[in-house]
Parts: C-alpha cells; structure tokens; sequence
C-alpha cells in the first residue's frame, strides 16, 4: 500500500474521540441502569424497542440485524438468550423458507414497557439536560448528516 494517510488534524482527532468516549460513556451507564433496575441488556433494550416499533411486534432475524448494525452470528445468539427468556420467539418465514421472523412476546412487551420509563430518565439526565435546545438541535442535524453518509 502506497498510499499516504492524511491524518488527523489535533481539532478532528479530539472531535472524533470526543464522539467515541461521549458514545462508550453513555452506552455503558444507561446499560448498566437498565441491567440493575429491569434485568435487560442494552442488546435486549435495543432489540425489544425495534419490535415493538415493527408492525404486528415482528421482524425478519436478517432485517432486525441490519437495522442494528450486527453481523448475524451476534444477532443469533442474542435471540437465543432472549427466547430462553421468554421475551421473543422465532417464526418460520412462510415465503422463504431459510428465513425466519423475531417476534416479540406479551412477556417482552411487559419488560420493556416497565423499563423504558427508566431509560428515558436516564437519557434525558445524562444526554438532554446537559444540552441547551439549540445544542441539541445542532447536535441532531450533525448526527443526521453523519448517518446519511454511512446509509
């Protein structure tokens, strides 16, 4: 590889890990919240949250992954733990027999609707209240246009 890397100026260096420990920071304390006071995982929480968004609390395993970022194997055995539970099932796929769907159950449906209230505590305690709403508003319209580059 011949090509030359252009790095990091001081100002983008510090912007970028500002967003990675900002991220890790609040990923690891609204987790540990959620662990403590409802028994979910972060995974579980993020999981939970996108089937009861999903029509009729159900998505395809592959759609379910990608929506999350995860590679199949993790998206996998995060359903396994979670069928154990009792909080979601798996369907067979009627059109694509490889396929299955993730449903979630009227157990998960009741231990996410008894945690979301504290996550949304926490999120505003750690992540809103901070912010001024200008702040919050700019710091949205940065967060939008990064995710359409990476869509």
């Amino acid at each position: 590889m011949n090509e030359q890397s252009q790095w990091l100026t001081l100002t983008e260096q510090h912007a970028w890990r500002s967003v990675i420990r900002m991220y890790e920071r609040l990923e690891g304390r609204v987790s540990r919240g959620l662990q403590s006071e409802s028994r979910l995982s972060g995974s579980d929480f993020a999981v939970l949250v996108d089937l009861t968004e999903a029509p009729g609390g159900r998505m395809r395993h592959v759609d379910l992954a990608r929506r999350l970022e995860w590679e199949k194997s993790r998206m996998s055995h995060q359903i396994t733990r979670m069928v154990k539970r009792g909080l979601v099932v798996r369907q067979e796929c009627p059109e694509d027999g490889r396929g299955a769907f993730v449903v979630i159950t009227p157990e998960g449906l009741k231990v996410v609707g008894e945690a979301a209230p504290r996550h949304v505590r926490e999120v505003r305690r750690l992540f809103i209240d901070p912010l001024t709403p200008d702040e919050l508003e700019t710091f949205a319209r940065v967060a939008d246009r990064v995710v359409e580059r990476l869509e």
